[in-house]
Parts: structure tokens; C-alpha cells; sequence
């Protein structure tokens, strides 16, 4: 693009008289070089990493052959607990997290608004009363004026933080969509948790009643001559032990009950009359047809958070570059001044101007090139951290996926093995009560029945658990 002849730019103007040769030359070549040499928005530069095709472990649950992945934006309704439900959704509305995630995006917007700003023209205005005595006489003057400046983003400086914002807003968002995921899942974890130690301490209960009922047994025995006061203490030590896991299982209980009361914004204690009455552990989904793990990848918010974070280091880059290039200025004022203040308006003498200024940097001891150096570190960093992220959501779906599915085999020996043990305690009773056996016999079924009861609750909670981290994985949680 040739630069045309500055004398054969005629612009008719009201201040052409008293604008200098000069400026009015640097005014334009300021035009065209903000027509010209104007720099796109750099865009994201994302690693590239190998992403496997498939789930190295075996799926929960595949679904309907070919069918879509199961959409998990909020998947806490799938478990049809309308308690869960009203527990996650006042959590997603009053937790610190997510209004703290909230004021983080709107402090990013608000700041993308500022560097936004730095690209349009800005206008002051000024205005000032004098009163001057010199000898006998006294003077007034009064005077109004606007000034307006505006910098061409010439080598694309303020383009890039603009650019950079924008980034930030779009990682702040994910930030927000980051925090209702591990929020949710926090909750149905607690929640989870609840309704399993309610159900570990009615088993502890009823194995209670019944070891107590032995005890009162063993006790007839010893009174009737057919049993030694052995055999009474070990019946009573019994039923002592398992009475000492009450305590630790209603504390556990209590604290809870109050996790999930700072979980949805309320003091510890709000939810006790509200979560006191025992309810089972609501089941999990069984229909659940997991992504890719491309896909996957795509719906984590951390995953997209780290990429917006490339961007914005990437635009910082182009933007402590593009620092060490001349910048330039364009400015102008106009303004009235009057001996009265009436005569602003109508017959105040009218002063204007025009300045076109350049500022090249020479000499900064090196201080922009380091600069430069400063934000490359930063986005080999955001580089580095995206691609941990992506390794460690990976990982993440797998370990969760291998926990479950040890969990659900876990769970079905133990099933069996409650059923069995409480047949040998049925039948250990039955025998000591004829004398056909001794007690250490009836002890040990009744130990081996409390525990595989207990493990049973614990198992199945935990399935129910491993479910949650699975869903938390794939990045399910957020609108």
C-alpha cells in the first residue's frame, strides 16, 4: 500500500489555518497505518496429546447398543431422591464456592469491559473560573473545553489484551462450571454417606438386641446350673463391643448431618430435624452409557479451563511483543473562554487543536524483550498445567471406573456371605440353646454376622459412591 503525498491531502477544517504542516502529516499517516497494518486476535495454540479412543476399563454400563453418551447435566435427578435433589440444587445456590466462582467471572468481565475501552477514543471535559486582581482593576475569566485523545492499535497491543480478557472471562466461566461440578458431587457424597451410616447403625442395633437376648440366655443357663459365669462374661463382652460402635457411628452421623448444612449455606445443625428420620440409600442408575474419552475431555470444565488459560498466555505474548513497537497518539481540544459566565454561550472566543504524536522506545535495558521472555515462560506453563489436566482427568474416569467395578464384586460376595452368615447364627442358636454345641460357636456367628451385614451397607454405599466420582469424572455437575 503506497503512502500518498502529504501536501496533496486537502482537508477542509475549521483549525487547517493554525494546525502546524506537521502534525497534520502525522495525523495522516497515523490513519493509514491504523487501516493497514491492524493485528487479528491470536488464537489458541493448544498441545497436541494423545487421547486413547476408548476406556482402557471395562464401562459400568454400556447402554443401548449405538446409543448417545447419557447426558449428565444434572444427573443427581437420575437417582429419583427428590431430598438429594433439593440438597444439590440450594448447595448450587448458596455455597461459598460458587459465589465466590460467581464474583471471579464477573470481576473478568468487568476487567475484558476496561481493556475493551482502551480501543475507543476517550473524551474529558474541563471547565474552570478565574479571578485575577492587578492594580486597581479585577478580571474574571471562565472557561469550558473538551479534550479527547485516542491511541490506533497500530501493531495490535491493545487488540492482544483484549484478546487476553476475553480468554480470562472464558476461563473464569469455567472456573464457575468447575465448582458446581465438584459441589454437586461433594454434596451427593455427603449425602450418600448419611443414609449408609443411618442404615450401619440400625444393623448395629438389631445385632445388639440379639446378643442381648443371647445374654439373658447365657444368664438362665448360669442360674439354672447348665452353664458356667464364663460363658455370661463372653456373651457380655459381646454385646459391649458392638454396643461401643453406636456412639462412633451416631458422631459420625452428626458431623454429617452438619457438612451438609455448610454444603447448602446454612449454620451446622439447620438440617437435623429435617435429616434425622432413616431413609435407604438411594440406588444408582444402572443405564449409564459413558463418552468417549475425546468427548469427555471436551465436557470438563478444568479441561476447558486450562485451554482458555493458553489462550490468554498467548495473547499476553503478542501483547508484550507488539510493547516493543512505536505507539502513537492522536489528540484534540476544543474550548470557550469568556470574561463572564454568560458569555460562554454566545460570543466566547473559541480555541482548538490537533496533535498527532509518536513514541518509539530506544533504550529500556532490555526490560521489553524480557518482558517478552516472561509471558513465553507463562504460556509454557499453562501448557505444561493443560496438559496435566488432561492426563489427570484420564485418569481420573479410569481409577473410577475400576473402583466400581470391584466394588460391584465386592458387593455380591459380600450379599452372600451375610446370607450364609446368618443362617450359621440361626443355627448356632438353635444348637447351643439344645446343648448340642458351646457358646464360642454362637460368638463367633454373631461376629461374623454383624460384620458381613455392616460390610454389606458399606459396600453397597460405596458402590453408590464410586457412581458419584464417575459422574464427577466425566464432568457432569453444571448447566
Amino acid at each position: 500500500m503506497g503512502a500518498p503525498d502529504c501536501e496533496s491531502m486537502t482537508m477542509p477544517s475549521p483549525c487547517s489555518r493554525t494546525r502546524p504542516p506537521l502534525a497534520a502529516g502525522l495525523l495522516a499517516a497515523l490513519v493509514l497505518l491504523t487501516g493497514c497494518a491492524a493485528m487479528a486476535p491470536p488464537g489458541t495454540s493448544v498441545p497436541d496429546l494423545a487421547v486413547p479412543t476408548a476406556w482402557a476399563s471395562a464401562p459400568v454400563s454400556t447402554g443401548a447398543p449405538g446409543a448417545a453418551a447419557t447426558p449428565l447435566t444434572a444427573w443427581w435427578q437420575r437417582w429419583g431422591d427428590a431430598q438429594l435433589t433439593a440438597l444439590v440444587t440450594q448447595a448450587l445456590q448458596a455455597h461459598t464456592s460458587v459465589r465466590s466462582a460467581r464474583a471471579a467471572l464477573q470481576q473478568a468481565r468487568a476487567q475484558a469491559d476496561v481493556q475493551g475501552a482502551a480501543l475507543l477514543p476517550g473524551v474529558d471535559a474541563s471547565g474552570s473560573a478565574q479571578r485575577s486582581r492587578s492594580g486597581g482593576s479585577t478580571g474574571n475569566s471562565f472557561q469550558l473545553g473538551l479534550d479527547a485523545s485516542w491511541e490506533p492499535d497500530v501493531f495490535g497491543r491493545l487488540g492482544a489484551g483484549v484478546s487476553a480478557s476475553a480468554a480470562d472471562v472464558r476461563a473464569a466461566q469455567a472456573g464457575l462450571e468447575q465448582a458446581q461440578v465438584v459441589l454437586a458431587a461433594e454434596v451427593a457424597v455427603n449425602y450418600l454417606t448419611l443414609r449408609s451410616v443411618q442404615e450401619r447403625l440400625a444393623i448395629a442395633r438389631r445385632n445388639l438386641a440379639s446378643q442381648r437376648e443371647t445374654l439373658q440366655i447365657t444368664d438362665w443357663r448360669v442360674q439354672a446350673g447348665l452353664s458356667t459365669s464364663l460363658v455370661s462374661e463372653q456373651a457380655r463382652a459381646a454385646a459391649e463391643q458392638t454396643a461401643a460402635q453406636i456412639p462412633q457411628l451416631q458422631t459420625s452421623l452428626a458431623q454429617t448431618r452438619h457438612a451438609l448444612a455448610v454444603l447448602t449455606g446454612q449454620a451446622p445443625g439447620a438440617l437435623d430435624a429435617q435429616l434425622d428420620a432413616p431413609q435407604a440409600t438411594p440406588a444408582p442408575p444402572d443405564d449409564l452409557a459413558l463418552a468417549f474419552p475425546a468427548e469427555t475431555l471436551r465436557q470438563r470444565p478444568d479441561v476447558r479451563q486450562a485451554e482458555e488459560r493458553i489462550s490468554a498466555a498467548l495473547a499476553r505474548v503478542s501483547q508484550a511483543d507488539a510493547a516493543r513497537y512505536p505507539s502513537f497518539r492522536i489528540s484534540g481540544s476544543l474550548g470557550l473562554r469568556a470574561l463572564t459566565l454568560g458569555a460562554l454561550g454566545n460570543g466566547a472566543s473559541v480555541a482548538h487543536a490537533l496533535l498527532g504524536g509518536i513514541s518509539v522506545p530506544l533504550f529500556d535495558g532490555g526490560a521489553a524483550r524480557a518482558q517478552v521472555r516472561v509471558q513465553e515462560a507463562a504460556l509454557e506453563q499453562a501448557r505444561v498445567g493443560y496438559e496435566a489436566t488432561v492426563l489427570a482427568a484420564l485418569q481420573e474416569v479410569e481409577d473410577a471406573l475400576v473402583a466400581l467395578q470391584g466394588e460391584r464384586e465386592r458387593q455380591v460376595r459380600l450379599q452372600a456371605a451375610a446370607q450364609a452368615a446368618g443362617n450359621a447364627a440361626l443355627l448356632a442358636q438353635n444348637r447351643y440353646q439344645s446343648g448340642l454345641i458351646d457358646f464360642q460357636a454362637v460368638l463367633e456367628t454373631q461376629r461374623t454376622l454383624l460384620s458381613t451385614q455392616d460390610g454389606v451397607a458399606t459396600s453397597a454405599a460405596n458402590v453408590a459412591l464410586g457412581h458419584v466420582r464417575l459422574y464427577k469424572a466425566l464432568g457432569g455437575g453444571w448447566q
